[in-house]
């Protein structure tokens, strides 16, 4: 029985200790659970009015949001409405003035085309026969120069180039 007796002791002996770590932890948090009301008294008082606040905001600011957000949403789409115009309004000119530089190309083509035709109906028509014509001549005053006395006038240093025969 001596052992009974033993187990008995050391058995009460736990749950005497456990009794007491119960009521310490029942102190630790009767201590918590004052703090925490007071923290959330605290909240309450401080939190409680800013939320009333902000909820109060919300409430009277909804309809300014509300109409702001319209507005955007239809000058967007204006904006969008005359962006789509001045980009049909930008390819049309861009068109047209594509439009205008071939033209111009064409013409100036067309220009020097003819300006190539006139040097070239110039030359045949004067520049050739005043040639010829000047070839002839001095042919026509070197025949005669033979003839009429075999003479050679003989112009000393006296040159005439050819370009001065060009009209």
């Amino acid at each position: 029985m001596d052992n009974l007796t033993l187990f008995i002791a050391v058995t009460a002996a736990a749950v005497a200790l456990q009794a007491g770590v119960l009521v310490a932890m029942y102190l630790a948090l009767r201590k918590t659970s004052a703090r925490i009301e007071g923290l959330a008294a605290e909240v309450n008082a401080k939190l409680l009015p800013a939320a009333d606040i902000a909820h109060s905001m919300m409430v009277e600011l909804r309809p300014v949001i509300e109409t702001a957000i319209t507005n955007i949403s239809e000058s967007s789409t204006v904006v969008r409405a005359q962006i789509e115009r001045l980009d049909a309004t930008v390819n049309d000119v861009i068109d047209r003035t594509r439009l205008q530089v071939i033209r111009a190309d064409e013409l100036v083509n067309r220009t020097l085309d003819r300006v190539e035709e006139t040097t070239d109906m110039v030359h045949d028509t004067v520049v050739s026969p005043v040639r010829r014509f000047s070839a002839v001549l001095q042919g026509v005053t070197a025949g005669l120069e033979f003839l009429l006395g075999g003479k050679r006038r003989r112009r000393e240093g006296v040159t005439v180039p050819q370009d001065e025969m060009f009209i």
